[in-house]
């Protein structure tokens, strides 16, 4: 009996020990860069009403838990310094070694502010020369929510040195190099970015509640754990797209559908390229098979055959008559596979693909007159409709599938910690809702500044010069959202970056982030640091005809204006009448003004420029080095009004 009364004592208090047990939030963690000059918020749990101390530089300060183990001080101001220890003390002790005081910005948005250093320009010159201990960073890893968590996951702080930079956000580094050698005092880097992610993802419930534009959406959404969402994701979808398809699911069924002889001839269509989200199949992720017949003459036979797809949303096996011809991971590569010449026949032939959809887009994009069937000197379109059937739904949720799931796992766990600003690249996934993204972008602003309860500096990137569709008379997504992220200027305490010079028109991902680094720190600079110096582009002023031609008058023009090509034109200008019929313009620097012209228009009433996704002929600068904004002096209707943001509203 007294053994058994001392094991239960040994239990009870191994129980007590282990919930006795002092924490802190994962951002304080060793090698970290605390905020100078303002109070130092630090934070975690304990057991209930335990007291804690906590100790930093020369100061002391205590506190007791509350009934729910949750505790928080605030140090006072600390001049940038270090290093220095972070202890505290509870029923036991922590203890954060190499602590230096400085400046803390927080990179976040999609790939762009993701791409590390490895995979900017010259890493092979920028990685071996990356030796600045006071240049700190930390990676928040990848998390969803759907409600918000107390903290995030990440391996912690790390030293700036050529063994860890590689994987350091590019443009945040770049900045942070900048800043350093200029201000000469520790830089933080608290890495929160996702690629792909949309804008929505990154907005707190209480902001969409507070937003007329999005209140009714999320009054819709439900308030469940994860768990319950994806288990309401998984039943609403399947009974969505088995009405559809007139069919269940059939896994077993699938390893047929590869082969000539399967009859599809019930299976609905969709049109590729194109995204299946905008489509019948709506918004999920998993696999789809989608097939397509095309007949080749017995002549054709001994020519050389290759099927080209410009890229697929994003993984896929593909397959002729039921032999494999290719297979590719990764969303935005173009596929190029040989067919042999053994596996087809006169008549008809079947193409069978195998699409993974791993979250966000999918289906088959790209220009239509890219999907196609080259046979020895002959091409065969295969743009159009295909047969398609799903052959089952990722039994999971993506970053994107409802709003806030980042935010939650994200950013709110960062709550109250102090920083100085917020570094923001992101846009390109909103690009089909661009206009609404005029609401979307600063309501993503003033939500953080709420959450904080301080109107901190918020700095972003316009969207980089890419080859995508669309133009003044089509309609242009990419550009209607380089107008939205420039309203978002009237915001206060915001600055923009423009980058239609420094991106790649073929990749969505242009790799010079030093660039684009070095343009938010001069802002930075300039707007927060007393380091005066020019950081933006010209800014379109006013308008005025004169003589069949409209006068362009800019700010921000710096020292003058100057074509960056040294050209006696000024290209990327278009100019349109009453009729709203855009045409090319004639451009040319006079007097401190753009003068534009076109001989189809005799009375102009509109001016654009750089309208466009790849705008990297635009070669209007200011002497400083700047390129112009791109801007529109209408207000006709955009192409992407209509759009807007959407969900599948869990019940």
């Amino acid at each position: 009996m007294k053994n058994k009364n001392f094991l239960l004592l040994l239990v009870v208090l191994g129980c007590f020990s282990m919930q006795a047990k002092v924490t802190v939030a994962s951002i304080f963690s060793d090698n970290m860069v605390v905020q100078r000059n303002v109070q130092i918020p630090v934070w975690g749990s304990a057991d209930a009403n335990e007291k804690i101390t906590v100790q930093f530089h020369n100061q002391t300060q205590t506190t007791t838990a509350d009934k729910n183990g949750k505790w928080m001080v605030r140090l006072q101001n600390e001049s940038a310094g270090g290093p220095y220890i972070l202890k505290i003390t509870g029923k036991n002790t922590i203890q954060i070694n190499n602590v230096l005081v400085g400046e803390v910005w927080i990179c976040s948005g999609q790939s762009n502010m993701e791409w590390t250093v490895g995979q900017s320009d010259n890493p092979e010159i920028e990685i071996p020369k990356a030796n600045f201990p006071t240049i700190r960073h930390i990676k928040i890893e990848h998390q969803i929510n759907s409600s918000p968590n107390s903290d995030f996951k990440s391996i912690g702080w790390k030293v700036c040195s050529p063994k860890t930079v590689a994987d350091f956000t590019g443009i945040g580094y770049f900045f942070a190099q900048k800043l350093q050698s200029e201000l000469n005092v520790p830089i933080g880097i608290i890495n929160a970015s996702w690629g792909g992610t949309n804008i929505e993802t990154w907005i707190s419930r209480e902001g969409f509640e507070s937003s007329d534009e999005f209140k009714e959406m999320i009054s819709q959404m439900s308030r469940v754990d994860l768990d319950a969402l994806l288990k309401i994701k998984m039943e609403t979808a399947q009974s969505r797209i088995e009405n559809i398809q007139k069919a269940k699911f059939s896994p077993e069924k699938a390893p047929f559908y590869k082969e000539v002889s399967f009859d599809d001839s019930k299976w609905p269509e969709l049109y590729q390229p194109k995204a299946w989200e905008e489509q019948s199949l709506g918004n999920f992720d998993g696999i789809v098979w989608i097939r397509k017949h095309f007949s080749i003459t017995k002549e054709q036979l001994n020519s050389k055959i290759s099927i080209e797809i410009p890229a697929i949303d994003d993984n896929d096996i593909t397959y002729v008559n039921g032999t494999q011809v290719g297979s590719t991971e990764g969303w935005d590569i173009k596929r190029n596979y040989s067919i042999p010449n053994t596996i087809v026949k006169e008549g008809d032939n079947v193409i069978a693909i195998r699409i993974v959809d791993t979250g966000g887009g999918g289906g088959i994009y790209g220009k239509p007159e890219a999907l196609k069937l080259q046979i020895g000197a002959t091409q065969i379109p295969l743009n159009g409709t295909w047969k398609f059937q799903v052959e089952g739904i990722r039994n999971t949720i993506n970053e994107n599938e409802f709003p806030s799931l980042c935010y939650n796992a994200m950013i709110h766990p960062l709550i109250p910690f102090a920083f100085k600003g917020v570094l923001w690249y992101q846009g390109e996934s909103n690009a089909s809702r661009a206009y609404q993204y005029q609401k979307a972008f600063p309501l993503l602003i003033n939500d953080w500044r709420n959450k904080w309860a301080t109107e901190f500096p918020f700095y972003f990137v316009q969207l980089a010069t890419f080859k995508t569709n669309g133009n003044s008379n089509e309609g242009c997504d990419w550009a209607e959202l380089r107008e939205a992220q420039a309203k978002t200027l009237s915001v206060k305490n915001t600055a923009m970056v423009i980058t239609t010079d420094v991106g790649n028109p073929n990749d969505i991902h242009p790799r010079n982030k030093k660039e684009v680094g070095n343009r938010l720190a001069a802002n930075a600079l300039n707007n927060l640091y007393d380091k005066k110096q020019f950081c933006t582009g010209p800014t379109f002023s006013s308008f005025n005809v004169e003589n069949e031609k409209a006068a362009i008058t800019f700010e921000n023009i710096g020292s003058g204006l100057i074509t960056n090509d040294n050209s006696n034109s000024v290209y990327g200008f278009e100019i349109a009448g009453n009729d709203q019929v855009f045409y090319a313009a004639k451009a040319e620097i006079s007097n401190g003004k753009v003068i534009v012209s076109a001989d189809e228009v005799a009375n102009p009433v509109a001016v654009r420029f750089g309208w466009i996704g790849d705008a990297s002929a635009c070669n209007l600068f200011n002497k400083e080095g700047f390129p112009a904004v791109p801007f529109r002096t209408d207000y006709w209707a955009l192409s992407t009004e209509k759009s807007k943001y959407s969900i599948t509203i869990p019940k």
